[in-house]
């Protein structure tokens, strides 16, 4: 007869807590996701106007359709959690209601037999009427009982109905939102495909420009082989100057703090979108061609200062022609190299501190103002993948 209250206490575990938690969770998540969408959209703006499509808008649609099939994904999960919701709610709605029918025929029963117990002799009458005092007692604890039994009945089955109610507005409340939940997922829908046209349509016109992909290509590599070749240099001279010799204690315990925050570190600048990943990747137009990248590009619009992503010392500074200026970090036994900047607000030497102003990346004009920040994270002679080391929230 109590299952339903065993059915509520399921149900404020299973949902109530941690179904709303995760609710929570998705919402977020959806809303800073968003937000990064709307921030590709302005960098797609600036790069538009020069009305010919380029390697760097292919990336940034690249990402924005990554973005978009998350949005629709969390947008599914939450929708599955009020299905889930709305069949456990109207489960207990079921049984809550076969239960307030027992109990309702128990009550009628319960009151009809203590009517005919009492006809024709109240129940004083029924107490005095006793052999004895003993008796007498017992029938006035029986009487007693037999209200207090019909009291908690009643209580019974009007917290039932009230839990009823309750059930059905919610359930009621989880359509309404699941209406609006499948509204925003035919629109994610819509711009997604969308996307994927523009994406296909922006392949086949760089398709045309192999030449020129080619010697941006060639040019990319050539920069990746002068940053090694400095940060070869800069190995063999700090092993020179130690010797045989370990690391000082000071650099030792940055060197330790350093890989204690791994997935913690912040990024190099305050905004931001991922273009060109660690690794090897197939090239997004030139067919066969593959990229082996040693650090990421990170793409901003306009100026974007540049920040020491921890503590350290600058190794090194140098240019590269057609590329601007580079910096080299280091963190005890690991370095962080910061590439395309101008504007350099330190000199080798330097000890800097965390979010300390490097330079600023430099903005391309002829691109929009698009800035292309290229980052790369060593420990020694071993690169490292950056995004790995940097937080997830930019």
């Amino acid at each position: 007869m109590r299952r339903w209250l065993v059915l509520m206490v399921l149900l404020t575990g299973l949902i109530s807590e941690s179904e709303a938690q995760s609710r929570k969770e998705l919402e977020d998540e959806r809303r800073k996701t968003l937000e990064e969408i709307a921030y590709m959209d302005n960098l797609l703006k600036t790069t538009s106007r020069e009305k010919s499509e380029s390697l760097d808008e292919l990336k940034i649609i690249g990402r924005k359709l990554n973005l978009r099939e998350s949005v629709l994904k969390g947008l599914q999960d939450e929708i599955a959690l009020l299905t889930e919701r709305i069949g456990l709610n109207n489960l207990a709605v079921e049984m809550m209601e076969s239960d307030l029918v027992l109990l309702k025929k128990d009550y009628e029963n319960a009151v009809m037999s203590s009517y005919r117990s009492s006809k024709g002799n109240r129940e004083i009458g029924y107490v005095l009427s006793a052999s004895d005092f003993n008796q007498g007692y017992k029938r006035l604890k029986y009487l007693q009982q037999v209200t207090k039994y019909r009291r908690a009945q009643s209580e019974i089955i009007m917290e039932l109905k009230s839990e009823i109610e309750v059930s059905r507005k919610k359930m009621e409340d989880d359509l309404v939102r699941m209406s609006e939940l499948k509204a925003r997922e035919e629109q994610q829908k819509y711009l997604l495909q969308s996307e994927q046209n523009n994406q296909q349509k922006v392949v086949k016109s760089l398709s045309n420009k192999e030449k020129q992909l080619q010697r941006e290509l060639e040019e990319k590599r050539r920069v990746a082989r002068r940053i090694e070749s400095e940060l070869s240099k800069l190995m063999a001279e700090e092993k020179r100057k130690a010797g045989t010799a370990d690391m000082t204690p000071e650099m030792k315990l940055i060197s330790d703090n350093f890989q204690e925050n791994k997935g913690r570190l912040p990024w190099p600048v305050e905004r931001g979108v991922i273009t060109s990943h660690f690794g090897v990747h197939n090239h997004p137009v030139l067919k066969y061609v593959k990229e082996n990248n040693n650090d990421i590009e990170i793409t901003s619009s306009g100026p974007e200062a540049v920040r020491a992503v921890f503590k350290g010392t600058v190794a090194r500074i140098f240019s590269i022609p057609g590329a601007n200026m580079s910096i080299i970090v280091r963190h005890g036994r690991y370095y962080t190299v910061y590439s395309n900047l101008v504007n350099v607000q330190v000199k080798q030497g330097d000890n800097v501190d965390t979010k300390q102003l490097l330079g600023t990346v430099f903005s391309d004009t002829s691109k929009g103002n698009t800035s292309i920040l290229k980052f790369m994270i060593t420990e020694e002679t071993v690169n490292l993948d950056p995004e790995l080391w940097i937080s997830k929230k930019n």
